[in-house]
């Protein structure tokens, strides 16, 4: 039989997915099997992200109404209200506290008590970023590693199959396509799963990267309001916009 016909008698069913994994050998198969985790976990972070982004936009709205309060300790019971777990919420709190502690009776003294009013709250401040900027990065670096290690590991998929080919080629000694097709519909879905996997998490690492550098801005402007508050006892007047 010469390959035309031995093409022509294969049945359709031989190149589906459950035969294409039922004929490959352990490695193809760990691989598959690690590119299917990576997509699970690279989906569960873009799930979790996308759910914390819709929730720090309630915050921000908040943040906003923060400074229509008539005074500080409502502005904050009004704002634990509306965004408890957010980290305007948490910069607004760690001010309150700072200081609380400067207002503190002459007798008691404090490692803080030594250190310049302004940079004390400073650094109160300062530290909530620090762990808000933490929060907002987590997730990240998997993201980003899957994105970069991905198609690496597709492409070793690629590569084994294809040497899985030759070796059937060598053993039969004929380059027939009943011989081949298997092993290299193996390489070819390996390359594909592995895009499938890496081109989602780095279209979202991008993505949520340039939300979190938005929700960064947005938090280090309510700190230095924050800070020009507890220290003077009034907001620095926003900037007005320029006319286009």
């Amino acid at each position: 039989m010469n390959p035309v016909s031995a093409a022509t008698a294969l049945p359709t069913d031989a190149f589906g997915a459950s035969h294409l994994w039922a004929q490959a050998d352990w490695v193809i198969q760990t691989v598959a099997v690690l590119l299917f985790l990576m997509s699970v976990l690279s989906w569960t972070v873009i799930a979790l992200c996308v759910l914390r982004q819709l929730r720090a936009r309630g915050a921000r709205q908040a943040a906003e109404n923060f400074w229509d309060a008539p005074d500080y300790a409502s502005a904050l019971t009004t704002l634990q209200a509306r965004a408890p777990d957010s980290s305007f919420t948490a910069l607004a709190t760690q001010g309150a506290h700072a200081a609380a502690r400067l207002r503190q009776p002459a007798g008691v003294t404090s490692l803080g008590g030594a250190i310049d009013p302004h940079e004390f709250l400073t650094r109160a401040l300062r530290q909530s970023l620090a762990a808000a900027t933490a929060r907002l990065e987590s997730g990240l670096t998997l993201l980003a590693s899957i994105g970069s290690t991905a198609p690496f590991i597709g492409l070793f998929g690629t590569v084994w199959g294809i040497y899985h080919a030759l070796i059937q080629i060598s053993a039969s000694g004929a380059a027939t396509i009943d011989k081949v097709a298997g092993p290299v519909g193996e390489s070819l879905i390996m390359t594909a799963f592995g895009l499938f996997v890496a081109i989602p998490a780095v279209l979202a690492y991008n993505a949520i990267t340039r939300a979190n550098r938005l929700e960064l801005a947005s938090l280090d402007a309510f700190a230095h309001d924050l800070l020009d508050y507890l220290t003077t006892g009034a907001r620095l007047a926003p900037a007005p916009r320029a006319r286009a």
